[in-house]
């Protein structure tokens, strides 16, 4: 069975602002069960290292994500595409322009916290390189749910000279 893959759809990627909010709000309520309201966007945005970006396609927010920096991580705390603009690469150009702000010397990975029931989001996330290390029981205020930690770590090159090897070794 051949797998249809849409194709990839360009954004532009920036911080949010305030203007942004209605549309964030929207991609919120549309994406979860247990949606943010717009004093919790507005109380995480104002802590200092709380930050928000979106991807806009014309002039239109179609993603958003929610992050924290912290001294030797980023912790991903929301993230949402437009239900309908999914599987076209946006979340995914998302993750790539966070992974990019990790170095060797300071921040080295990427955590976040993937609800039990969220399969879609566990298989992006794995498919974006991040494993799960840790179940955490009863993690959410709003159900019993356990919740588990995923995790992307710092690669100085993405092609690793195991693999290599390995390849050399099979070739030869």
């Amino acid at each position: 069975m051949k797998v249809q893959r849409n194709p990839q759809l360009r954004v532009h990627i920036r911080w949010m602002i305030r203007r942004d909010m209605p549309e964030v709000l929207e991609i919120e309520r549309r994406s979860f069960e247990f949606p943010w309201f717009e004093e919790d966007f507005v109380r995480c945005l104002r802590q200092r290292n709380c930050i928000g970006m979106v991807a806009e396609q014309g002039e239109r927010v179609v993603a958003f994500m929610i992050y924290e920096l912290h001294k030797t991580r980023l912790h991903i705390l929301n993230f949402a595409v437009a239900p309908e603009l999914r599987r076209h690469g946006v979340g995914q150009q998302m993750v790539e322009k966070l992974v990019s702000k990790l170095s060797s010397q300071r921040r080295t990975r990427i955590s976040l916290e993937v609800r039990e029931t969220n399969l879609e989001a566990q298989l992006f996330f794995k498919h974006s390189s991040f494993r799960a290390t840790s179940v955490l029981r009863d993690f959410y205020d709003d159900s019993t749910e356990d919740a588990y930690l995923m995790q992307y770590y710092y690669q100085e090159n993405q092609t690793t000279d195991a693999a290599s090897n390995r390849v050399r070794r099979l070739a030869g």
